[in-house]
């Protein structure tokens, strides 16, 4: 899910970060860039490279699968299910080095056991302060029998001048036993409901698109996304449109594919307002005189028709979860962890997908890795043409 609204100034949550604000409007934006030699935070073309990995020592791989099992995972870099400041109630906002390669030990773990073929994840970290400095990435590859990876970052900043975030450095990952060929990372649109310097700090959203040396096929991609959580404009309509028109090219040139990611959005047939499941202590939603009605960026109150977002998706291409079965709690993928509640075995809404252009069979939510994330992995055994 993801809210990284640090420079948020209508949640209750967010003194701090007012303050801040107001020491950053008193200064000068212009003064803030000043202090440092490059710009704080980087930019993206609309279509560019992404980041190729290798792991340190390769493994033995299959030469011809008539089947591939692709997993889809938010690993919430690492964190596991530490109460952290700005998605789920609490107020931690550094981890120790320590912390996340322990965290990181029991994702490897959980990944080795289950061996998939591909790997779909969001919200990996890399050399970011937050997160130990550990590059997620590689150091994945160097403890699972993955041999390539590729790296798209959504938020690459040399400081974040909040809550002692500092260096950031997180994105999309993609980690497969095969070689990636050819990586692009997309730009996705970047929210208007902000002002001007939150926006230069935010997140730059993007679609991950790897070509994969699969033997025995000419064109196998996969495609990984992660769509804003919490925009109350209509970026999530167009972030939905350009996952969808990714799809549509891959498909109508013929290729093989497999795509997924957090969508966060709810499947065909959802019908419950979340604003009450992501409550706070110290927050009020839906009562006579709040102010906001509505937590930001919940279902529906922006958008009526989010449960029909993700309908052409299931009407065109092959999904992990059958339609119909989506909305079933054991199908819940999202797990929120608010001072109401506590509770960190419940899933209370599904948001992670996989898709794809051939038959997709043996779909499953992990719901059983609930302590390593607030996500739960998706995965799927695709066949092969």
């Amino acid at each position: 899910m993801s809210s990284w609204t640090f420079f948020r100034e209508s949640s209750p949550r967010m003194k701090s970060k007012r303050s801040l604000i107001r020491t950053l409007h008193t200064l000068g934006f212009a003064g803030l860039v000043l202090l440092s030699c490059e710009p704080l935070v980087t930019d993206f073309r609309d279509i560019e490279d992404a980041v190729l990995y290798e792991s340190s020592s390769k493994t033995d791989i299959q030469n011809s699968p008539d089947s591939l099992l692709v997993i889809t995972w938010n690993i919430r870099f690492g964190a596991a299910r530490i109460p952290w400041f700005g998605d789920s109630c609490g107020d931690r906002v550094i981890m120790t080095n320590s912390e996340v390669i322990t965290h990181l030990d029991n994702i490897a773990d959980y990944i080795n056991s289950v061996q998939p073929d591909i790997l779909l994840l969001q919200e990996v970290d890399v050399e970011s302060k937050r997160s130990g400095y550990v590059d997620q990435v590689q150091w994945l590859l160097d403890n699972t029998y993955f041999n390539y990876g590729a790296y798209a970052s959504m938020w690459q900043a040399q400081f974040i001048p909040s809550d002692g975030l500092g260096r950031v450095d997180a994105g999309n990952a993609i980690l497969s036993r095969w070689e990636i060929t050819d990586a692009e990372r997309i730009q996705l649109p970047l929210r208007t409901d902000q002002g001007g310097l939150t926006q230069y700090f935010y997140l730059r959203r993007n679609i991950l698109k790897t070509k994969i040396a699969v033997p025995n096929q000419n064109d196998f991609y996969s495609v990984c996304a992660h769509t804003t959580a919490f925009a109350t404009d209509d970026t999530k309509q167009k972030h939905i449109q350009k996952f969808s028109q990714v799809l549509k090219i891959l498909n109508d040139s013929g290729a093989t594919f497999v795509a997924g990611g957090d969508l966060n959005s709810v499947p065909p047939g959802s019908t419950t307002d979340y604003c009450m499941s992501d409550i706070c202590s110290g927050e009020s939603f839906h009562q006579a005189g709040d102010d906001p009605e509505h937590k930001e960026g919940s279902y529906f109150n922006n958008f009526e028709e989010e449960p029909l977002l993700l309908h052409s998706l299931y009407n065109e291409y092959y999904s992990a979860i059958e339609p119909g079965s989506e909305n079933s709690t054991s199908h819940f993928t999202h797990s929120p962890w608010n001072t109401e509640s506590n509770n960190t075995t419940y899933w209370d809404r599904k948001l992670d997908y996989i898709f794809s252009s051939n038959s997709l069979f043996g779909g499953m939510t992990h719901q059983g890795a609930n302590q390593l994330s607030d996500h739960a992995p998706v995965s799927a055994v695709l066949g092969l043409p």
